[in-house]
């Protein structure tokens, strides 16, 4: 017997959406059985009104960054200028404060829509770089968030060991160094995975860990066969550094080191030779793209099409946190390319919702989560048809509307594991999701 049955007044099943759909939750958190044609509520289901699609999956966020908004829209400049106005906040956290600002970021998370996220996690010592008494007291406070915000968390547990090639970290960053490869390995497998937390692995950037110990990275997660992210080509800065350094893209420089693959994921890949992108896509290298910093640090826009059509999976991060929308990220990949090509249609909306859902999930190590189908995860939200955003169209352009239309603020409901996290628009862990966030942006702000 299923433990919960919710009935769906519209369902995205992956390639349309279904009207009347009854989805029964098993005790394990699973979905246990999928009925369509159910034109009215089983009796006693829990109703969702409105367009239901499996739980976005955000595949790249620095929950500290969230502390940045608006500050950093404040006059002119680059990456490299934005960068030291994070430092500022990076060195003002600590495991409470960071615990207490990841538990908001990640509930504001769950009321958009958001059911696991892809931390990518590099504030690891105290200022100075001495480490904590546990060593692993910041990441655990990252894990411990994610539960009480009642969403799961990848950690990508972040290697960033030099400040440029041939440079040993800067003040700033001797927190984020363990000094070695080998002393980062040691460091994360003390990380145990949970119920709700997956534990990967990260290269901040070919510029962050020497050449000479990104294989080590590399054969940690190849050992647990777990994902590993790298920030990748974001700027040509950093693509014509490592040429001087080593004769090679970043991206080569990876493929020389064992790096990519197809459970590695390159964020960004912004920057890219036609050779680049053809060694992503035949070595099946994710990419995530994160539109929204993307154009506000104003990187540029990467060949998301391009990869996809060579072979490299797309999924879709918030990043920074200028905003956290998931439906913005999929209409902005979309909507950045038309602008760049001058033609419309790169990708439908089902595709775009794949890349925010299935191809997130599986990013993160959870290819069995982004699907509305029995034995996946039973993770899905609910986008509300009748604000003054989505109303008027056909229910059956509900991937249409969620995708071009909807926002953040019209998602209505959030479950994670059969159980409500999010309930008519309103966070059922976190009473005030919006003084949380700025009690604890202001501790950190300093």
């Amino acid at each position: 017997m299923p433990l919960k049955t919710y009935w769906l007044e519209h369902a995205w099943l992956g390639t349309h959406v279904e009207p009347g759909v009854a989805l029964d939750v098993g005790a394990d958190g699973r979905i246990a059985g999928l009925r369509t044609g159910a034109d009215a509520p089983p009796p006693g289901a829990e109703v969702l009104r409105g367009l239901t699609v499996p739980g976005l999956a955000n595949a790249h966020s620095h929950a500290f960054h969230r502390a940045l908004r608006s500050v950093v829209q404040v006059g002119s400049g680059t990456f490299w200028t934005w960068r030291e106005v994070m430092y500022g906040v990076a060195q003002n956290l600590t495991p409470e404060n960071y615990f207490a600002l990841a538990r908001a970021v990640y509930a504001e998370m769950a009321l958009a829509g958001i059911t696991d996220v892809g931390e990518f996690h590099y504030v690891h010592h105290a200022p100075g770089g001495t480490p904590y008494a546990d060593p692993n007291a910041m990441g655990e406070a990252l894990i411990e968030a994610a539960a009480a915000a009642g969403i799961r968390i990848t950690l990508l547990d972040t290697a960033y060991l030099a400040a440029g090639f041939g440079e040993a970290p800067n003040p700033h960053q001797l927190r984020f160094s363990d000094g070695t490869a080998e002393a980062w390995a040691e460091r994360v497998s003390a990380l145990k995975p949970r119920e709700h937390a997956l534990v990967g692995a990260a290269i901040h950037s070919v510029r962050a860990v020497p050449a000479d110990q990104l294989a080590t990275v590399a054969a940690w997660a190849q050992e647990r066969r777990a994902p590993l992210h790298v920030h990748l080509s974001e700027q040509t800065a950093e693509n014509d550094a490592c040429l001087a350094a080593h004769g090679r893209t970043p991206t080569q420089l990876l493929a020389d080191h064992g790096v990519l693959g197809p459970r590695t994921t390159g964020v960004h890949n912004t920057h890219l030779t036609d050779a680049d992108i053809a060694l992503l896509g035949g070595t099946t290298t994710g990419t995530c793209m994160c539109p929204t910093t993307e154009r506000d640090l104003a990187d540029g826009i990467g060949p998301a099409g391009r990869l996809q059509r060579a072979g490299s999976p797309l999924s879709l991060g918030s990043d920074s946190h200028a905003v956290i929308d998931l439906l913005e990220e999929a209409r902005a990949m979309e909507l950045d390319e038309r602008l760049r090509s001058r033609t419309r249609g790169h990708w439908t909306a089902n595709a775009l919702l794949t890349a925010a859902t299935a191809d997130g999930h599986a990013a993160l190590g959870r290819p069995d989560a982004g699907r509305l189908e029995t034995g996946a995860l039973a993770d899905f939200t609910t986008i509300a048809l009748d604000t003054v955003r989505t109303a008027g169209p056909l229910p059956r352009l509900g991937a249409e509307t969620a995708v071009f239309a909807a926002s953040a603020a019209d998602v209505r409901h959030t479950v994670v594991g059969g159980r409500h996290v999010v309930r008519d628009g309103v966070h059922t862990l976190v009473g005030d999701v919006a003084g949380a966030l700025a009690s604890a942006i202001a501790a950190v702000r300093g």
